[in-house]
């Protein structure tokens, strides 16, 4: 069981590993992403499949957050396919990519940036499993509310600045100002050529297919009685248009219709992530 004195990982993060292994659980082959090691990680009490934020009403969230994760995956997968070896993971939280893929993995440099506390406790969890830290796995501790400066922590975990890499921010943009999510994309333009940045984005509430609507605003809702509000949202032209302002020589949009036909094209039990509500941006230096 986890160490219950330590610092626990935050609402998202836990509802996010919790969605993956709820895929695996309930919904019907092939799926999306085959991830149960997150649940194994938090090791919640024998009731969670019960949460609230675990019923039927979120199935379409549950959908986008595989879908999310399997195209950054397979991303990274195809990016090192042309050779580049260092992926960068903003906000890690509990991914379990250097745990699942180990082949994958192995030929990289991954980089999990996060909260100092947050990353000691899923440290200490990973040795209490069994899976230690392997010699590519790097955490990078930074304090944003104390202003560290992310960059600098990524040079001093042994980040090539001389070399490509992929870049990723999912489920973190809608919590950050615009000016922090302007600071961050102006800051992964100064890497390399060839580098790509993806980054989940949240449109406009008002935006959202009406069936999914009400669970968007109960969410939303949710956030910000826990203190941690969604603060940023972007129609699909405003983020493309936020990128190339800050630098970035392509941009790209990845709608939900496109996650859609990628991965949920041939399932029969209407499984799919809800159009206009968490899209995301690809973008290359």
């Amino acid at each position: 069981m986890p160490n219950k004195q330590a610092v626990v990982p935050d609402n998202t993060a836990v509802r996010t590993a919790l969605w993956r292994a709820l895929h695996v659980e309930l919904d019907s082959p092939p799926h999306v992403l085959e991830d149960i090691i997150g649940l194994t990680l938090v090791a919640p009490d024998d009731g969670w499949r019960n949460r609230q934020d675990m019923s039927p009403f979120t199935r379409p969230f549950r959908a986008s957050i595989v879908a999310r994760a399997r195209f950054v995956e397979d991303l990274v997968a195809n990016q090192a396919m042309r050779g580049i070896s260092q992926y960068v993971i903003l906000g890690a939280g509990l991914d379990t990519f250097a745990q699942r893929k180990p082949e994958l993995a192995s030929g990289m440099q991954i980089f999990e940036i996060d909260q100092p506390a947050t990353q000691e406790w899923k440290r200490q969890r990973l040795i209490e499993l069994g899976f230690g830290t392997p010699p590519f796995l790097h955490f990078v501790p930074v304090n944003f509310e104390a202003g560290d400066a992310w960059q600098e922590r990524l040079g001093a975990s042994g980040f090539d600045f001389r070399k490509p890499a992929v870049v990723a921010s999912t489920g973190v943009s809608m919590y950050l100002t615009k000016e922090a999510i302007m600071a961050t994309l102006r800051q992964v333009t100064t890497l390399v050529h060839g580098s790509t940045f993806v980054m989940s984005f949240m449109l406009p509430i008002e935006l959202n297919d009406p069936e999914i609507r009400p669970g968007v605003e109960r969410a939303a809702a949710g956030a910000k009685a826990n203190g941690t509000p969604w603060l940023s949202f972007f129609t699909p032209l405003e983020i493309l248009a936020l990128a190339r302002e800050a630098g970035f020589r392509k941009v790209e949009h990845i709608s939900a219709a496109v996650l859609t036909e990628r991965y949920f094209a041939d399932r029969t039990d209407g499984l799919h992530p809800p159009c206009n509500s968490e899209e995301l941006l690809v973008a290359v230096t």
